[in-house]
């Protein structure tokens, strides 16, 4: 994951780094690989995630890693064989634009757990404490081919709080679909949602001006915050110096200098943590803002306090800026073709996912911000690639496949777990029924860290979502 230069911060608050202010994680992840023989799927059409494609492709999976990837790889004892001649095989889908669980099936007010709409400013809370493992959307999602998953808070607030990264598995927990080691996430929201949230209750902000300033001292006090923490942080060592000091000088006659009392700790504030680990690079910022010139003044934004935005979620009117984005290393995580549903999206084009993508070093995204789009993310880039071509741009099922592989991955800091297959990497991989970016492709297996998840023959032997359980909802049908 990319830090926040140093130097640049030092330069802005004057002082150097700290360590995180919270050395230990808390609500670590509980999820385990589970045991797997080894696998290999032989004869398909692979597509690597970085651009690769292997006709006639081998995927070797041993012990939840992709081992090898190539043609005529040879099974270790006891695997199992797939053959898979006129199939092809991806890695597992990623949506970086979630709200499963947050805003779970049934779409009941009991279950609206996405938008804590009590403050501009709520840093301080986290989306995975609304997580409801039980949402039937995640099953669905799964036979989609979508194995990892980021979920967000919603837009309604300029800053909206911590995302987490979760596998596509059943657990009773959160935490036991808390992706391990994955970083935090930071959602914010630019444009009409929070000036019209908090507009409406004739509060600030209600301008898109108010909407700059409150993002500018939300971030000042995390400065001061951080100039705070680390202040204690030297207090600390030098009380820790004379009391050291004094010790190996005890019983010396000239030594009767007093000991200071140890410095007190700041006040710990949950949202300005938060804001202080984006600051210091631990927090990766993903930013709901659909027009370009706001995109724009939002990297200014950045600039201005040091830190990084890593993809612009939405964004409607990227096409305009895609050159400039890529030249900042920013995503566009993005829609195939909705539009026009609110002013700041009427200037949406479809050829916006192919716009994002052309510049060198540009990274488009397929998201969903769907229950029922996650569950197609393929057709959605599908299409997208389709208005590439119209305009007479060369994008192969192995360029589209990155937009929902390897470029998700790197918007969440997980570039080197998962996103391609090789060597190394986390065995998340689908078996498609036929080429994937076609409307009858359907995920065949779906396997995760090596283990099948979902077998499109053997639709009863899949874990099923305890809420659905006695509603008639599992009974197997032609």
């Amino acid at each position: 994951m990319r830090k926040t230069s140093g130097s640049f911060l030092h330069a802005l608050i004057g002082l150097a780094l700290v360590t995180p202010l919270l050395a230990d994680e808390p609500y670590s992840s509980t999820y385990q690989v589970p045991a797997s023989a080894p696998t290999l799927i032989r004869g398909a059409t692979v597509l690597t995630g970085d651009g690769g494609r292997i006709d006639g492709g081998d995927v070797l999976i041993v012990d939840g890693r992709i081992q090898a990837v190539g043609r005529s790889l040879t099974a270790p004892r006891g695997a199992r064989v797939l053959e898979a001649q006129g199939r092809w095989v991806t890695p597992g889908l990623i949506d970086v634009h979630s709200h499963l669980g947050v805003y779970p099936s049934p779409g009941v007010a009991a279950h609206a757990d996405g938008n804590e709409m009590t403050s501009p400013v709520t840093a301080n809370v986290w989306a995975e404490h609304s997580i409801w493992p039980q949402d039937p959307g995640f099953e669905t999602a799964l036979q989609g081919g979508v194995t990892t998953l980021q979920i967000l808070p919603g837009s309604a607030n300029l800053i909206g709080g911590r995302t987490v990264v979760v596998r596509n598995v059943p657990a009773v927990t959160y935490q036991g679909m808390k992706f391990p080691g994955a970083p935090h996430g930071l959602k914010m929201a630019c444009g009409e949602n929070p000036k019209r949230v908090y507009g409406d209750r004739n509060q600030a902000p209600s301008t898109r001006m108010g909407n700059v300033a409150g993002y500018r001292q939300a971030f000042a006090d995390a400065r001061d915050y951080l100039r705070q923490q680390q202040k204690y942080e030297r207090d600390l060592a030098e009380y820790e110096k004379q009391r050291a000091g004094k010790q190996k000088n005890a019983g010396r006659r000239d030594e009767d200098k007093e000991v200071k009392q140890p410095p007190t700790p700041p006040r710990r504030d949950l949202k300005l943590e938060t804001l202080a680990g984006v600051l210091q690079g631990d927090i990766i910022v993903h930013m709901h803002c659909y027009r370009a010139d706001e995109m724009a003044t939002m990297l200014d934004v950045a600039d201005e306090f040091g830190f990084r935005i890593t993809a612009f979620h939405h964004a409607v009117e990227a096409y305009k800026i895609a050159a400039r984005l890529a030249k900042a290393g920013v995503c566009g995580a993005l829609w195939a073709d909705w539009w026009g549903f609110k002013m700041e999206a009427f200037d949406g084009i479809q050829e916006n996912i192919a716009m994002v993508d052309y510049p060198p070093g540009g990274c488009a995204i397929v998201h969903s911000d769907s229950a029922e789009g996650i569950q197609r993310l393929n057709q959605e880039a599908a299409k997208a690639m389709s208005r590439g071509v119209r305009m007479g741009m060369d994008i192969p099922p192995e360029r589209a496949i990155r937009w929902m592989t390897s470029n998700a991955a790197r918007s969440l800091g997980l570039e080197d777990r998962v996103g391609t297959l090789a060597p190394g990497k986390m065995a998340d991989v689908v078996i498609w029924n036929r080429d994937p970016f076609s409307v009858y492709a359907l995920a065949d297996q779906v396997f995760i860290d090596g283990a099948l998840r979902y077998d499109r023959e053997h639709p009863a032997a899949q874990p099923q979502s305890d809420f659905l359980l006695g509603l008639g909802v599992n009974e197997v049908t032609p």
